[in-house]
Order: C-alpha cells, then structure tokens, then sequence
C-alpha cells in the first residue's frame, strides 16, 4: 500500500528509479564491488577472488528478498547485504566488506545516487534556461507593465522579464557544477576514519575505490562523510526552488482576472477546471510547483541537523536522510521539469499587456519626466518634486500627467508639448532592455554549448 505521494503522484520515473530500495542496493553492490577490486590492485586479496565479487555484486544474483530474510534476523541492514553477497561469492566471499564500515559503503553509494540525480538536474536545467531564453527573444519587443509592491511601476517587456529568470537559472546551473565536485564524495576509511582495518595501504585502497566508481575521495572524515557537503546539496536544491516558486508565482499573478496577461495552457475540450464553477481556469500546474517548493526547503532545517553529530558520529542522521535526500532530489526535478511544461506551453496575451500599460495612463512615466527635466537644466531633486506633485494632482482629479506638467511653467519654459508627449510614449522607455536580453541569451548560450 503506497503513503508517500512520490510513490503515486509526484516526481519521474527516472528519478524515483535512482532513489527506490533496489536503486539503492544496487549501487552498494557497486561499492562493494569496488572495494574488492582496490583491494586486489593493492595486492591484499587475490585478483581472482576480487573479479569473482564484481561479478556477482548485483540484483541478478543478490535478491532484494534474500537480504530482507537476513535483515529481519539479524536487525543490520548492511551486513544483510553483505551476507547476501557473501553467499553468492563461494569461497571469495570471505574477502567481501573487508575493512569497511557500514557507511563506508552507504556514503559512497550516496554519493552515487546523488551524481546521477544531478545529472539529471542539469539537463532539466538547460533545457529550461532555451525555453526561457526563447521567450526572452520572442517577447522582448512585448511592452508590459512592471509592476513594484503590486502597483504600477514603469515600463519594461515580457521578453525582459524572461531574460531575467533566465539570468538566475544560469546561475544556478553554474552552481550546481561549481558544487559537484564537494557534494559527490565517498569515504572509504573506516570506523572512526583512521583507515585503520585498511592497513598501512589505507589511502591507497580509497583512492582505487573512488577512481572505480568515478567519485571524489574524503580527505579526512569520521565514521562518516563530512555532512557539510549534504547540507551544500539540500540548500543548493532549495535556492534552485525559491526560483522555481518565483517564476510559478509571477505566472498565478498574472493569471489573475483584473490582469489576464497570461494563462496556463487549459484543454477546453476535457479539462475541469472546478468540480462547481465551470467556468473556472486554474493556474494549478502552477499552484501545484509552488506547493511542492515549499516541501523542499522544509528539509533545510533537518538537514542542518543531520550535521550535529555526537563525537565521530551517531545515528540521529540516517533516518532523517532516508527521507531528505531522495525527496529533495526528486521533487526538484519534478518541479525544474513542470515548470519548463508550463513556460513551454504558456498563452501570453500581447494585446492585454499593452492594454493594461495603456489603462495605467501617463502617470508609469513620472520618472521620464523627471530624467528629461533633469536633461533640460533642472536640479534632479527639483525635477522630481515637481513631477511627484503633478502625478498627485492627476491621480485625485482624474486628469493626466501631461496636462497637469503643462500646466507648470517651469515645464513649459524648457519643452513643447509635442516634446511631452513622446517623452510619455511607454516605448520610448525601456532604457537598454536589447542589449540586456541580447547579453543573457549569449551568456546562457555560450556556457550551456546551445
């Protein structure tokens, strides 16, 4: 009976299969395999015995079934699995886990799970960054308003508005490839982290472990890896949703009725919107991505945790990560993934853009005024008390900011009203927005090889 909704509603299939029991048992049969082979490169076990347990080290041979029947008798999860190796390794058997600890083998199969995962981050997030950096193009002419505190504020275009989440999704890709190398790391040293039941060949056997498996290496630890680099992951993942919950929100917020600038993509002839109002167009795809962020930096604080361990370490992390780890990772992938549906498949109203910078009047292009006074000889504290007061005066009577400004002969002294009037045109104010999009989709085009 599944209970966690990852088992049968969130998250992919390619995802999940990385972070399933199988997937995790498969991978500490690699590890195990691994140390065997390292072992024999150093000369402390006979090749053939090593060659012997990589072959049999993997779910054709070792049974998930077979492990649970010795874990319910014994109460270890991973001397279950080494036994259930062992048992299939004959005589080689006696050389499998030699001189490891339990999260010799759990870290560095972590670790495993946790590279594959990112790598599928990484292509969720470049394919991302050309949805948006498609939309930066199509859309950088789209005036629209932008809007501060939820009001009015001046100018500026769909396609800039793009280029700016672009500009932050590159970011975090740079991240992610910046972290990898701390975050993928295995140990392979022993109870308290001497190295101490690997013999004098300690560092040796580590090193041939983690250059098997394609890993960075510990440089010192305790019983376990340093938890540092989890927490990096589980707030590099967190930064990463914030964003995604950014980009979701602006989406609902524009989807609102008084504003109708964008809408999610609605199937009319299946789709329900609500099972009473049959009208109704939900941004739930979007709703849905921002409920989803909030889940995953919930794990923040827990793993923070997880990194306060008692002497060279206890158990109060294993449980919490069991749960951290898998679901930070697939949720993120889930929501880098739906939100790239939802951008891709967005219906942007053009014409309601223009219509609402049009509704707004004159009045979004006070601080036009202000710069072409200030360009007509007026001090920049006198050019902006004066436009203030005449933007109040035309937002209480209902005028526009034209005539009120024409109505001041400071203005009129220094410009005509022609001279005004394009000067309170919205696309003669968008300031250097090409140049802006022009330098995101380079920047994100060079770096993700597009």
């Amino acid at each position: 009976m599944a209970v966690c909704p990852l088992d049968y509603r969130y998250g992919r299939e390619v995802m999940r299969r990385i972070f399933s029991e199988e997937g995790r048992i498969e991978r500490m049969l690699r590890v195990e395999a691994a140390l065997a082979i390292a072992h024999a490169r150093v000369g402390n076990i006979p090749k053939s015995y090593a060659n012997i347990i990589a072959e049999r080290a993997n779910l054709d041979n070792v049974k998930v079934e077979r492990i649970k029947e010795i874990e319910a008798e014994i109460k270890h999860d991973v001397m279950a699995l080494v036994k259930a190796l062992s048992e299939v390794c004959g005589e080689a058997g006696k050389y499998v886990h030699l001189g490891a600890t339990s999260n010799d083998i759990i870290d560095t199969a972590t670790a495993l799970q946790i590279k594959e995962a990112m790598q599928i981050l990484r292509k969720d997030l470049v394919m991302l960054l050309q949805t948006m950096i498609g939309m930066a193009e199509r859309y950088r002419g789209t005036i629209m308003l932008g809007r501060t505190h939820g009001q009015a504020a001046i100018p500026i275009t769909f396609g800039l508005k793009m280029a700016v989440y672009a500009s932050e999704f590159l970011r975090h890709l740079q991240r992610l490839d910046e972290a990898l190398p701390r975050i993928i790391t295995g140990k392979m040293s022993g109870a308290v982290g001497t190295g101490a039941s690997f013999g004098s060949k300690a560092l040796e056997v580590q090193r041939a472990v983690m250059e098997e498996l394609g890993l960075a290496e510990e440089m010192a630890s305790t019983q376990i890896v340093g938890r540092d680099r989890y927490i990096e992951l589980v707030c590099l993942i967190a930064n990463m949703a914030t964003s995604v919950e950014k980009v979701g929100t602006e989406i609902r917020n524009l989807q609102r009725t008084e504003i109708s600038e964008v809408m999610e993509a609605f199937d009319i002839e299946k789709q329900v919107g609500s099972s009473t109002m049959a009208h109704k167009k939900n941004p739930i795809l979007a709703e849905n991505i921002c409920g989803l962020c909030r889940v995953i930096r919930g794990f923040i604080t827990p793993m923070m945790e997880c990194g306060i361990l008692w002497h060279e370490r206890d158990l109060t992390n294993s449980s919490a990560e069991r749960f951290i780890i898998p679901h930070v990772l697939i949720l993120i992938d889930d929501v880098l993934t739906k939100l790239n549906k939802l951008l891709s498949n967005l219906v942007v109203f053009e014409d309601r853009m223009r219509e609402n910078v049009r509704a707004a009047g004159d009045i979004i292009m006070a601080e036009a005024a202000i710069m072409a006074l200030v360009e007509k000889g007026l001090g920049r504290q006198e050019a902006h008390e004066i436009v203030r007061r005449c933007a109040m005066r035309a937002q209480d009577t209902g005028t526009s900011l034209l005539r009120a400004l024409m109505e001041q002969e400071v203005v009129t002294s220094v410009m005509e009203k022609e001279e005004l009037e394009t000067i309170l045109r919205p696309e003669n104010y968008l300031g250097v927005k090409d140049e802006i999009i022009d330098s995101v989709i380079k920047c994100v085009k060079e770096y993700c090889g597009m």
